[in-house]
Parts: C-alpha cells; sequence; structure tokens
C-alpha cells in the first residue's frame, strides 16, 4: 500500500491508476472485506492492515455485510461512494506537503474526471453555471446591490431549479470559459459580449441593467 507520489503529476496518476483498478473491481462478483486499488491498476480485497495507524488511508471495512440484503444496483452505489471517498482522503493524504496552489490544481484535475460513482450509476457530470439565486442570497442584505452580478464558474450549482442557463440576448448556453453578466433589474445573464460589456468596465459599473431594461426606464 505504500506510494512515494509527491508531485500534483504523480498524485494524480496514483489517483487515476488506483481509480481505474476499483472500477475494474466493481465489475466482478466477489465476497468483499476491505476493496483496494492499487497505482498499478490492479485490485484486491482483504482485511485492512494491522497497523494503528495505518501507513496509508484505509478503505471502508465490512461493506459487503450489507450485500445480501440490498438490491446488486443499490450495494454497487454504496461501494462506489466509500470507493470515492478513499480515493480523495488518499489523494490528499499524499499531497500534504503541496501548497495552496499546487492542491487547487490537483483536485481540478481529480475533479475533471467522473467520480467511481458517477461510472457506476452512468450518472454524466453537470457543469456549474451561475446561481441566479444564490448570487441574490449573498447580497439579500442590503437593498441595493454594490456590484453587478457577474457570471462565476464558483457560484453554487443549483441545476434543480433553474435548468440551463441561458444568454438573454443570443439565447446561448452558458460556458464558463466565457464572461457573462447578470442584470439586477430582470435577473437575466447575458455574454458580456452580446451586451458589450467587458469585465474592467463591469467592475465601475454599482447597478448592471441590459439593453432592454435600459430602454424601459428611458421611457418612464
Amino acid at each position: 500500500m505504500a506510494s512515494s507520489a509527491r508531485t500534483v503529476e504523480e498524485i494524480f496518476k496514483d489517483y487515476t491508476a488506483r481509480r481505474t483498478s476499483i472500477l475494474r473491481a466493481l465489475t466482478l462478483d466477489r465476497e468483499n472485506l476491505c476493496l483496494y486499488g492499487h497505482p498499478n491498476e490492479s485490485w484486491e480485497v482483504s482485511l485492512p492492515a494491522e497497523e494503528v495507524p495505518a501507513e496509508l488511508p484505509e478503505p471502508a471495512l465490512g461493506i459487503n455485510f450489507a450485500r445480501d440484503g440490498m438490491n446488486r444496483k443499490d450495494w454497487l452505489s454504496l461501494v462506489a461512494v466509500h470507493s470515492d471517498s478513499w480515493l480523495i482522503s488518499l489523494a490528499f493524504y499524499l499531497a500534504a506537503r503541496l501548497n495552496r496552489n499546487e492542491r487547487k490544481r490537483l483536485f481540478t484535475m481529480m475533479n475533471d474526471l467522473p467520480t467511481v460513482f458517477e461510472v457506476v450509476t452512468e450518472r454524466k457530470p453537470v457543469k456549474d453555471k451561475p446561481s441566479i439565486e444564490s448570487e441574490s442570497k449573498s447580497q439579500g442584505s442590503t437593498k441595493v446591490k454594490s456590484n453587478p452580478k457577474i457570471a462565476d464558474a464558483d457560484y453554487e450549482d443549483n441545476e434543480d431549479e433553474h435548468g440551463e442557463t441561458l444568454c438573454g440576448s443570443c439565447g446561448g448556453n452558458y460556458n464558463a470559459d466565457e464572461f457573462w453578466i447578470g442584470c439586477d433589474v430582470c435577473e437575466r445573464w447575458f455574454h458580456g459580449k452580446c451586451v458589450k460589456t467587458t469585465p474592467a468596465k463591469a467592475e465601475s459599473i454599482k447597478q448592471y441593467k441590459c439593453p432592454s431594461c435600459s430602454l424601459r426606464s428611458g421611457r418612464h
């Protein structure tokens, strides 16, 4: 179980190899104790390490106990969730000496891969998009917003309530690589290029109004 991986690339390679081995294991029918994925993409089921504490974080023990009383798909999903938890804890155990930027880069690389749970359940990963509600709540303590709502990939995803975020001008889908801005009046989102607004220009706007809302305001 020992691993000498220390750089971001080495830890990521270790993570992907162990992940691959676990995915292979979950396609077979075995009596499970602890499910281990190894850096050479092999896997095994065995008793946990005897050392206390163990040299490396250990996977969940006794995942076979609930097996007989569960639907096979539900059981595989449970094992997958525990396996994801173990893979992430092991990766960040190895990343203990990395700096903040290196840890962030490692997590981004890991997060670009579907989780074991997503693969086993055939669930498609959902891309982050701006959440109008989360932005409104964060500024709900004041009636006047001090800054325009700028779309950011870090905002909390709210897929169930908002569905696809579309540009109020061209109707295009949200893309985290493009600059977006939200109207403080109608709360619709727009490509910066569609409303001729840049990130630098947006910084100086106290309350952003889209062209349609600006036109309506001018008529009153």
